[in-house]
């Protein structure tokens, strides 16, 4: 346990949850005008989310149904979620600068950023996705479509639990995420490998396989990002940084 006066006291201070503050005396103030800021800036976030898996969706959709309009709309909408990305960055560093928050307050600000990051990262692959699939929408059909729409599933399911992970305020839930990335990377494989045994007994789909690669790759990655996601999570409520270990090992010797 951090002691007042410890430096790491300003960033693992008490646990103090950013949608009910009450019960300890750090929130006496309760709705303080930074409780209010930390709230409306956490709105914008999931407005971020809403956006982003909508366009993880729609590409997807855009490649099954070789569907250009769904694949242009998912391109286009990019706009809107790098301005949020921005406005919650810039946000989140005049809220630091300005109010010089300290505990979970600090934390989940830093954690803002994080997210905020891999969240245009996962937008920018959905956004590759859809590219992929302008490209392959007037040419014949490889038989991939329901091994990638299974991965796909799992996919959005990791941003989901990351995401919920984070809005019921359970570090606990984000252990889900990395249970699903496991098996994301094992279709991952298995995808890479079925379609490079059809490229070798149909040389004329090679540059269409390639393409059908590129989607793979760009949804396990999503997955990755996802799980970066959930390791924030980790950080704003528990104050542990987990990044950079394995996976997360340790993590639940800290949480019990």
């Amino acid at each position: 346990m951090d002691l007042p006066g410890h430096p790491n006291a300003i960033l693992h201070g008490p646990h103090l949850p950013f949608s009910s503050l009450a019960n300890n005396e750090y929130a006496m103030t309760a709705k303080t005008h930074l409780h209010k800021e930390l709230e409306a800036l956490k709105v914008r976030l999931l407005e971020m989310v809403a956006l982003t898996e909508r366009a993880v969706h729609n590409s997807i959709r855009a490649y099954v149904d070789r569907n250009q309009d769904l694949a242009e709309a998912v391109i286009d909408q990019d706009a809107a979620i790098n301005a949020l990305d921005v406005e919650i960055d810039k946000t989140c560093l005049e809220l630091l600068a300005r109010e010089c928050p300290v505990a979970q307050d600090l934390r989940f600000l830093l954690g803002c950023v994080r997210i905020s990051i891999e969240i245009e990262r996962i937008a920018d692959e959905a956004v590759n996705i859809a590219e992929h699939s302008l490209t392959l929408s007037n040419r014949p059909p490889l038989p991939f479509q329901d091994d990638i729409t299974f991965m796909a599933h799992k996919v959005s399911r990791m941003f989901e639990l990351a995401i919920r992970s984070l809005t019921a305020e359970d570090p606990q839930g984000a252990l889900e995420v990395r249970n699903t990335d496991d098996e994301v990377d094992a279709l991952h494989h298995t995808t890479i490998k079925k379609i490079i045994k059809f490229m070798v007994s149909d040389t004329p789909a090679i540059e269409r396989s390639v393409y059908t690669i590129n989607i793979v790759k760009r949804l396990e990655r999503i997955g990755d990002l996802a799980t970066n996601v959930a390791e924030s999570v980790v950080f704003i409520f528990k104050g542990i940084n987990i990044r950079h270990h394995t996976r997360f090992d340790g993590f639940d010797e800290y949480s019990a």
